[in-house]
């Protein structure tokens, strides 16, 4: 064997264990993910549907990757201020979020001034669970059904309020929608968020509210509220006499609101497909299920790919709805 062989196979040997070695070094590395505790910015203020979600998920996420998930709340403009916290925030894995069909739906449809952008400054990971909402009165108003509410506004436009979370929020771009598709008028007051807004629409300052069935279901079982629709894609368990849009003639308000789970841009695939794989395993537990259960929600995980339609397809309907309502920002 000549000197210039033996160096050649010698360089080609030290090749490959650098190669063996750099593979090494990845497998352990996605091995060792997560090595220290996670933070999930939820944005939106404590004990709203959000918040009550966000907590459910970061428990079984926490169990099933060995590793605690912190909740973090940073509520604010209607869910943008927590949105930009994540799209800026270092893509490890190590801070995810929540994504709903404001901060990823009717937000970036009706604000042209936010800093962050819902289609490229996000990872989707995954869909995680539907929350329907759902339309309620106050018992004072004499309509039993929805098509009783209706024939009352219809025959006295613009006497009937509803309350919203504020001008341009989710609430008040579904009930312009139903505004649109039913020919009624109704009075619209906003609110500073969602809390204020069912305190009064329970106290009978305002006659109608549309908001998350998890926050809303303890007042309607208790008949402070009257239900007369479910903006979701089946009925309630927890509210199963409560007809959804679709079944009152109204399918263009959609199948309701979703909560999902997503990463800053740039996140590696590797963590990516390690968390979706710790959602679907927490779908799959009985007693997961069951919490979603007792908060109105129907469980919806799915892949990175079907989650970014998801989030493709709510900023398109709510930019038609925004459009066709002239809805304007403050």
């Amino acid at each position: 064997m000549s000197l210039s062989t033996s160096k050649l196979i010698r360089r080609a040997m030290a090749g490959a264990a650098t190669f063996l070695i750099g593979c090494t070094g990845a497998a352990v590395a996605q091995e060792a993910y997560p090595a220290s505790p996670i933070r999930l910015i939820v944005p939106f203020a404590p004990g709203g549907s959000t918040d009550l979600v966000g907590r459910l998920i970061a428990e079984y996420l926490g169990k099933n990757l060995g590793q605690s998930v912190v909740v973090e709340n940073k509520g604010g403009a209607g869910g943008s201020l927590g949105a930009e916290q994540i799209a800026r925030s270092k893509p490890d894995g190590y801070t995810l979020g929540m994504a709903t069909v404001s901060t990823h739906g009717s937000n970036p449809a009706i604000y042209s001034n936010l800093k962050y952008d819902a289609r490229k400054d996000f990872a989707p990971v995954s869909n995680v669970m539907g929350v329907p909402s759902v339309f309620a009165v106050h018992p004072s108003i004499p309509a039993k059904n929805m098509q009783e509410f209706i024939a009352l506004a219809k025959a006295e436009p613009g006497k009937y309020s509803f309350a919203s979370p504020g001008v341009a929020s989710l609430g008040h771009a579904n009930i312009e929608n139903f505004m649109m598709l039913s020919g009624i008028e109704l009075l619209h007051v906003p609110y500073r968020g969602a809390g204020p807004a069912l305190n009064d629409a329970l106290a009978g300052q305002v006659n109608a509210i549309t908001d998350n069935l998890s926050s809303t279901l303890p007042h309607l079982l208790e008949g402070r509220l009257r239900p007369l629709a479910v903006l979701g894609a089946e009925r309630s368990d927890v509210l199963p006499d409560v007809p959804t849009y679709t079944e009152l003639g109204f399918a263009e308000m959609g199948t309701g609101g979703w909560f999902g789970l997503v990463a800053p841009a740039g996140t590696p695939k590797e963590i990516i497909d390690r968390l979706n794989a710790a959602i679907q395993a927490a779908a799959q537990d009985p007693s997961f299920q069951e919490k979603a259960r007792t908060i109105g929600g129907t469980i919806r995980t799915n892949s990175p790919e079907e989650f970014a339609k998801d989030i493709e397809a709510a900023i398109e309907r709510y930019t038609r709805v925004a459009k066709a309502a002239n809805i304007q920002p403050n």
